[in-house]
């Protein structure tokens, strides 16, 4: 009688994979993931490159045909009818995706990413005053979740597919991979990073990085002229500017959120918003010109070599306060930069410290405040304006943070640790 031996799995494929798992944790988890993010860093990426080469269309469509901004209301109301008739479960954008991280019941629809895109593009034609970050978010964020569906990965694994698909929007928007992927880990929790995802974030942000590079768009390049040497004066002024840079960073968070809720609570038929904020927007352009409305990239390049109005910054904030909170599509980071970079500009008459630096300091540590991202925002500019200007930045940066209190431009945010030790400290279990 013969008696069947047991069968033996080590010399089968899943056997093998099994035994190197189990020798090596970390190799399959390093292969697993490198091949996701390579797959949706490069869709990312090739989709933030059409966002940008699109919204650099706009921009110059808009430069030529100043006309344009009359039309604002009217395209503010064809925004506001797609997302009152098709967009409400994406409308939320940032802080969707936000939420969904931390709790991840129902799948982001793909619809998000053309809507956003469509809205944004829209906005700059003719003459909102937005941004571009959240754009990139949610376009990144759309793409990683109907790959994570496709895939059927499991609430685990899609929350990390998520963080680094936001790693990869903000990297490859920004040109900033070590910082996009550092925002992915920090900005969704106020006092503590997701460490479990730091491979997949950094992983997402370079490849994405590299490929809108491939397709050879360009992002703005800053210079600081001059740097000083390190002195117990310059550091006391850094603080000193980083209080300011706080300050404004909170009175945006809280503006825009009590704007919002303005009008949500006089004008209750969501498509008229944009109406009354794009007649608003283009009465401002009509009394004082186009210098606050787009990106307003060159003159954020200006803050860096020419003493500019110290008032630039309050009335971008004024225009992008407007033109966010009535319901026009954007991001607020790049409105962000260029307030903080002009108030690092006016800053020079008071403090001692080189034009350029300030207004360095500024572009980033104001963003630091307003989304609680300080450790992105100082590599942020590290990569941006070089490792020289490093300390002044980070100073710059935690400053903010710690002065903008536990207020952010995104309402979804969880805080795990106060940014000050104190008795009524949350639990971090």
């Amino acid at each position: 009688m013969s008696v069947s031996k047991p069968s033996d799995n080590s010399n089968t494929f899943p056997g093998r994979l099994s035994d190197i798992n189990k020798r090596f944790p970390s190799t399959l988890y390093i292969a697993k993931w490198l091949v996701i993010c390579s797959i949706t860093g490069a869709l990312i990426g090739s989709a933030s490159a059409f966002f940008l080469v699109s919204l650099d269309w706009a921009t110059q469509i808009r430069e030529a045909n100043d006309w344009l901004i009359w039309l604002l209301p009217v395209a503010g109301f064809a925004i506001g009818l797609l997302y009152h008739y098709f967009g409400r479960e994406v409308e939320r954008g940032n802080n969707l995706l936000i939420e969904t991280i931390h709790d991840p019941k129902e799948f982001i629809r793909f619809r998000m990413a053309p809507f956003v895109l469509l809205g944004t593009v829209t906005t700059h034609l003719f003459g909102g005053s937005a941004g571009r970050e959240g754009t990139a978010l949610q376009m990144a964020g759309a793409i990683g979740e109907q790959f994570s569906k496709l895939c059927k990965l499991n609430a685990y694994d899609r929350k990390i597919l998520l963080i680094s698909a936001i790693s990869a929007g903000f990297g490859s928007v920004f040109g900033t991979p070590l910082a996009g992927a550092i925002f992915g880990l920090e900005v969704f929790l106020i006092g503590r990073l997701k460490y479990d995802a730091i491979f997949p974030a950094f992983a997402s942000a370079i490849i994405a990085s590299l490929v809108t590079d491939l397709w050879q768009v360009k992002h703005t390049h800053y210079h600081i002229p001059v740097i000083p040497e390190m002195s117990f004066a310059s550091i006391i002024y850094a603080i000193l500017a980083g209080i300011a840079f706080g300050i404004v960073a909170a009175a945006f968070s809280k503006t825009i959120h009590f704007c919002t809720q303005q009008f949500k609570q006089h004008i209750s038929f969501p498509p008229l918003r944009p109406v009354v904020g794009g007649l608003v927007v283009s009465a401002g352009v009509w009394l004082i010109g186009t210098r606050y409305i787009g990106l307003g990239i060159p003159v954020i390049v200006e803050s860096f070599t020419l003493q500019l109005p110290p008032y630039d910054f309050a009335l971008k904030i004024i225009f992008t306060i407007i033109t966010l909170s009535a319901g026009f599509k954007g991001g607020e980071v790049t409105p962000l930069f260029f307030i903080g970079a002009t108030l690092g500009n006016a800053l020079s008459y008071f403090i001692p410290l080189p034009m350029g630096l300030l207004a360095g300091m500024g572009f980033v540590a104001v963003f630091a405040g307003a989304t609680n991202t300080p450790l992105a925002c100082i590599l942020m500019g590290i990569e941006l304006f070089g490792s020289e200007c490093g300390i002044f930045v980070a100073i710059a940066c935690v400053v903010s943070y710690l002065l903008s209190g536990h207020t952010s431009i995104y309402r979804s945010q969880v805080m795990t640790e106060p940014k000050i030790n104190s008795t009524d400290k949350p639990s971090t279990s």
